[in-house]
């Protein structure tokens, strides 16, 4: 589902001050990291009607897709390879404004305009990425990167 006007940085950090409590609330009582993660997609992905919110779980050395909302997506991705590989090296946020001007993008859909990738990091490793993706150009700004760094850190923190 894709959403057809532009959040205004005030309007989305009031979405994220919202929504943050409640998948934290949703996430303690539930112990299985697979049911907490496909509901931290759903529920961003019904927030915010971003094209695609899914995680990519770090397995012998590369990316693979774990829980998702949105169309079908690559399956793996290798260490260092488009936006969710150069985050997972880089072991930092990034925000990618038009995804066809990023080196070495990985198009799993052609829809995809803009992305944010997260890093989610346990003891000092990326165990996984969050993935976020629209169909907007330059959809993605500081904000996201705070709460969505907060979620991350939150979702390492309970699986360390």
């Amino acid at each position: 589902m894709a959403h057809e006007i532009k959040w205004s940085s005030t309007k989305k950090e009031e979405k994220y001050q919202e929504l943050l409590p409640q998948i934290k609330a949703l996430m303690e009582g539930e112990p299985d990291i697979v049911a907490n993660l496909a509901n931290v997609a759903s529920a961003l992905h019904q927030a915010f009607g971003f094209f695609w919110v899914g995680f990519y779980m770090v397995k012998n050395n590369e990316l693979v897709l774990g829980p998702f909302q949105g169309p079908v997506a690559c399956t793996r991705i290798s260490f260092g390879k488009g936006v969710c590989g150069k985050a997972w090296k880089d072991r930092k946020t990034i925000i990618v404004d038009d995804v066809e001007k990023f080196p070495g993008h990985i198009a799993c859909n052609s829809a995809s305009r803009s992305e944010i990738v997260v890093p989610v990091i346990q003891n000092g490793i990326v165990s996984m990425v969050l993935d976020v993706d629209s169909d907007q150009l330059a959809d993605f700004d500081l904000t996201d990167k705070i709460y969505l760094e907060q979620l991350c850190v939150f979702i390492a923190d309970k699986y360390a």
